[in-house]
């Protein structure tokens, strides 16, 4: 077992409390988009699901995705068993392809409609920061487990490269969350490499024709490569959310655990003086 697989916890933890809290503390500085609604009144809650999906997940699936790389390399099983390769080139192999998995799954989710009806969760949120990058619905979670079960294993990717992704994953993702403001300059070149919080707000517009577009949440190749990617929004000030739900500033735990199975209202205008800055 290398240190990696034995530190697996501690890793993904670590990272995820101490990126959480870098980017927190950077939007109170760098904020990029007014909020609609004061912290306070979406946080606790935002924050109550991502630690309802964790025990869920660790109920559920109490080794993770390692188990499947555990059970694959047990029966010599997956593309990556097949041959010889060298440790370092299979692990950002193994990582490059969970991105794609990741991607296209992504894409999935917001092409069938009972799949977006779970993923709106993640998207009926009102503003755009860092508490975003881990509010799911706990069914979308475990859909997205099991896709990610079936994925690994038919990689025979290894235990320590689903680590190091399942940290990258969860880390970019709260990175390009955050609502913070870079410098152009410096943020051009950056989303050649990571997915920043610019090139995905895109994607959290209420505009369905910005919201299908930029899926990707580590590495940004895979839009440019799929023609799925956008520079740009295609309004001036995009307002985040999905239309029906745009009154919907209060959306408490029990809220969005139900909202999948709520009947859909009617589409709504955008709220007037909506770019106001909340408290």
């Amino acid at each position: 077992m290398t240190w990696i697989e034995s530190h697996a916890i501690l890793i993904r933890a670590g990272s995820f409390i101490a990126v959480f809290a870098l980017m927190a503390v950077a939007e109170a500085v760098l904020d990029a988009h007014p909020r609609r609604a004061p912290r306070m009144s979406r946080w606790p809650h935002n924050l109550a699901l991502t630690l309802l999906n964790t025990a869920l997940l660790r109920l559920v699936f109490p080794a993770g995705a390692v188990a499947a790389a555990l059970w694959s390399a047990d029966r010599g099983f997956g593309l990556f068993h097949l041959a010889e390769w060298p440790p370092v080139l299979e692990i950002i192999l193994a990582v490059v392809l969970l991105d794609l998995a990741i991607y296209g799954q992504h894409v999935l989710f917001h092409s069938v409609p009972v799949l977006f009806g779970l993923h709106r969760v993640h998207h009926a949120d009102i503003d755009f920061d860092v508490t975003l990058g881990s509010r799911f619905h706990p069914l979308e979670m475990l859909l997205s487990m099991i896709i990610k079960l079936a994925v690994v294993a038919a990689l025979g990717a290894g235990a320590t490269a689903v680590i190091l992704f399942e940290t990258l994953l969860a880390v970019t993702s709260l990175f390009n969350h955050a609502n913070l403001r870079m410098p152009h300059a410096i943020e051009r070149v950056l989303r050649w490499f990571v997915v920043t919080p610019a090139m995905h707000s895109i994607h959290h517009s209420a505009a369905v024709t910005d919201r299908d577009t930029n899926f990707g949440f580590s590495i940004p190749w895979w839009d440019r490569l799929f023609g799925t990617y956008r520079e740009r929004s295609n309004v001036d000030r995009p307002v985040f959310g999905v239309p029906e739900l745009q009154f919907q500033t209060r959306q408490p735990l029990l809220w969005m655990l139900l909202l999948p199975f709520r009947r859909r209202r009617p589409l709504q205008s955008i709220p007037a003086g909506a770019h106001g800055k909340a408290a």
